[in-house]
Formats: C-alpha cells, sequence, structure tokens
C-alpha cells in the first residue's frame, strides 16, 4: 500500500518539514568538503537514469558504462537475462546516499519496472546499490534487494516467457511444457472470472514461476518454508486504484506440482480472482469475503459438492463442532495448523456460497464491493450486511451455521 503524502488538512509547516528531512536524507553523512554529497546525489541519479535507459534500449556498451569491472560480468548476466522480458519501463529513484568511504557510497533507491501490455504503472521495490567514485566518475559495484525487499525472477535464473492468450507466464527452471499448461489454465481462468466480475480490471494474469519453494519466498521478500503447501499466491496493492501495476501471481513449483488437473485450474482460477478484484479489495475486506469469495468463483461452475470441496470443514461438522463464528484473519496465517486453515478457507468459501444462494449472485458482488468501498474495518462487514443483504452479523453467522449443518452434515 501507499503511504499517505502531503494532504490538505496538513499544515504547510509539516510539509516543509518533511521534505526537508527527505533532502537531508539523500545527502547523507561524511561528506568530503570539495565534494558535496547533495552533488554526488545529483550525479548517481544521473548514471542511474543512463543505466536504465540503455537496459531499455537494449544498449550492452552504454549499460555496461555505468558498470565497475567487477561488476560487470553480474551485470551482464541481468542484462542478458532480461532480454526475454517484455520490459518496457525501467527506472530508479534515488531515495538516500551514504558515504562510506571517500570515494564509496551505499545508495537506496526504488526500483520501478513495467511489463508491456500489463503494466499500467511500474511495479516498484526497494533498492541498495554499491558505487565507487574514480576519475571523478561514478559506478554502480552491487545492486540488491534492500533488507525485506523481494528479488526479481530474473535474479534468480535464466527467464523463460510464454505469452497465452490471456497470460504471461515467466519461469526459471521450468520446463517448457509446464509453463505452456500455466498459461493455458490462466488463460481458462479469466473468462470465468469475467463472467462474476467483468469491469475494473485487465483481464489478463501475470504468472511467474520459480525453480523452488525457496525461490518462491525470495520473491515474496519472506521464507519459503512459510509458504510450503501453498500451491500459489497473489501480490498486489490494495487501494492502488484502477491504474495500480497488475498483480502477480506466483506459483509454488513444490505444492503446485503435486495436484491434479481440477487442483492446478482451480488454483490458477482462485489467484485470478485476486487479481481480478484488487481494486475493490482494501484494508476493510476480511480475509474470509477475499478468499471465501475467490474460491466461491473457482468452484461456481465445477461439479463438486460441498462435501467433497470442505472436507476438513464438514469433518469438524459431523463431529458435533460446528465453528461458533466465520474464520478471522489470524486463521488464515500460513504456516498455521494445515487443517484449521483449511477448515478457514472452507468457511469462507461457504459464507459467500449462502449469499449467492440466498441472495443472489449479484447480490454477493454487491456486498464484496460495498466492504471494500468502507473507509475502515471497523464496521465495513455490519454496514454492508445491513445495506445490501438487509440483515445483521449475529442473523448472518447464525445463518452461516446453519448452511453449514444443512450442506455439510
Amino acid at each position: 500500500m501507499a503511504g499517505q503524502g502531503c494532504g490538505a488538512r496538513r499544515p504547510a509547516t509539516a510539509c516543509l518539514t518533511a521534505l526537508l528531512l527527505v533532502l537531508v536524507g539523500l545527502v547523507g553523512c561524511g561528506a568530503r568538503a570539495d565534494r558535496p554529497a547533495d552533488t554526488a546525489a545529483r550525479e548517481i541519479q544521473g548514471l542511474l537514469d543512463r543505466h536504465a535507459r540503455a537496459l531499455l534500449d537494449r544498449d550492452q556498451p552504454g549499460y555496461l558504462a555505468a558498470v565497475d569491472p567487477s561488476y560487470a560480468p553480474t551485470a551482464l548476466t541481468v542484462f542478458r537475462r532480461l532480454a526475454t522480458v517484455p520490459v518496457d519501463g525501467w527506472t530508479y529513484r534515488l531515495t538516500g546516499v551514504d558515504r562510506t568511504d571517500t570515494d564509496r557510497v551505499t545508495a537506496r533507491a526504488d526500483l520501478g519496472y513495467r511489463l508491456e501490455g500489463h503494466d499500467k504503472r511500474p511495479v516498484t521495490g526497494a533498492r541498495v546499490l554499491d558505487l565507487t567514485e574514480r576519475d571523478g566518475r561514478w559506478y554502480v559495484t552491487g545492486d540488491r534487494p534492500a533488507q525485506g525487499a523481494p528479488r526479481h525472477l530474473w535474479e534468480q535464473g535464466d527467464v523463460a516467457t510464454v505469452r497465452g492468450a490471456r497470460s504471461l507466464v515467466l519461469g526459471v527452471g521450468q520446463k517448457p511444457e509446464r509453463l505452456r499448461e500455466i498459461a493455458a489454465a490462466a488463460d481458462r481462468a479469466v473468462p470465468v472470472v469475467s463472467a462474476v466480475w467483468p469491469v475494473g480490471w485487465a483481464h489478463d494474469v501475470v504468472v511467474l514461476v520459480p525453480g523452488s519453494l525457496e525461490g518462491m519466498g525470495e520473491l515474496l521478500g519472506a521464507q519459503g518454508s512459510s509458504y510450503r503447501g501453498i500451491a500459489a499466491v497473489t501480490t498486489g496493492e490494495t487501494r492502488g486504484g484502477a491504474d495500480a501495476p497488475a498483480d502477480r501471481v506466483i506459483v509454488n513449483p513444490e505444492a503446485y506440482g503435486v495436484l491434479g488437473e481440477f487442483g492446478r485450474q482451480l488454483v490458477l482460477t482462485h489467484e485470478t480472482v485476486h487479481v481480478a478484484t484488487r481494486a475493490a479489495t482494501t484494508p476493510s475486506t476480511p480475509v474470509w469475503l477475499s478468499e471465501g469469495f475467490a474460491d466461491w468463483v473457482a468452484y461456481r461452475d465445477a461439479d463438486r459438492t460441498p462435501a467433497q470441496a470442505a472436507p476438513e470443514l464438514r469433518r469438524a461438522v459431523r463431529a458435533g463442532e460446528l465453528p461458533a463464528r466465520l474464520p478471522e484473519d489470524p486463521d488464515f496465517a500460513f504456516g498455521a495448523d494445515p487443517e484449521a486453515l483449511a477448515r478457514a478457507y472452507e468457511g469462507g468459501w461457504l459464507a459467500c456460497a449462502l449469499i449467492a444462494d440466498r441472495w443472489g449472485e449479484p447480490k454477493l458482488t454487491d456486498f464484496y464491493r460495498a466492504v471494500g468501498a468502507h473507509p475502515g474495518r471497523e464496521g465495513a462487514v455490519e454496514k454492508a450486511l445491513q445495506e445490501v443483504l438487509g440483515t445483521t452479523p449475529e442473523e448472518f453467522t447464525a445463518d452461516w451455521r446453519e448452511y453449514l449443518g444443512k450442506r455439510l452434515g
């Protein structure tokens, strides 16, 4: 999510103070008296601008002109790997410079890139660049993700690209037939999702397929073990608006690979729902609704009974352990008890199925949008239940528990 800027309600002095702090951050500390750090920052920004332009122009000599010889082999590997990626935007925005020696600095920057035909705005990530000064010029000696920031797919290996009719699949360490199969599944998912959510999204999907679970974690800036057993996740910006960067569906090759054909299609359709609904999914949206809606769309035309689709919750209901409440956000935490996690997903799906069955499918999508449009989490579901469905949280929970008993008992 993007942070708040200086708005009309903030005093001008506050905005001025913030601006001065930014300038101080760019200047850094320990600058040589004969070469102020703010001058160095301007020179480094110019260097990075030329470096980015050369990358987009596929100008290898120009690209390497910004690079120290010691870093050239690594930089050239990235340059070569990006040749297969349809990048049509690449920018660095310098956010800070810290001098580490008389001729060395560490720069902080936001790298933004766009994929041709998919991103309206750049997808951004924080980077740390090491630079050295020689004969009055700066050269890049290192470029890495900032702490906690994700790596890019092309930093993991050679990238294979498959274009589907409604998808773009980028993979590392994958057989071509697997990438083509994923593209075909994504292509099938798009019209299924569009039938329920026809407006407000691009009707295409970008899928990243790393070579391992650890690679998946790197793409998410997290430990891969946190996603063990999770076949895919979708990244994106909440409150990004209609022109937000396209989401990325990131596949766990290990968990996805053991699924059957139905399971793989279900996963890609589920994740495509998240792509489609991103603009309407906000911090006001509880996880049971976003995940339940995605599952409801994925199962909507599938030949599966509730007992088949919700085995863990069915087992609990038949054991007399009917849930007392709708799933809460912590119930969906990755790395939690897998059976409890499955019950949370199944409970969210059946809550959405209840709305679609009792109030109609248009009311379900209206409810989803109304919850996301609320200014905050508190009261969002309550207000939408009342205004869209004419019910209360207590009544809806009771109806949901009764619905579980009938469908799973």
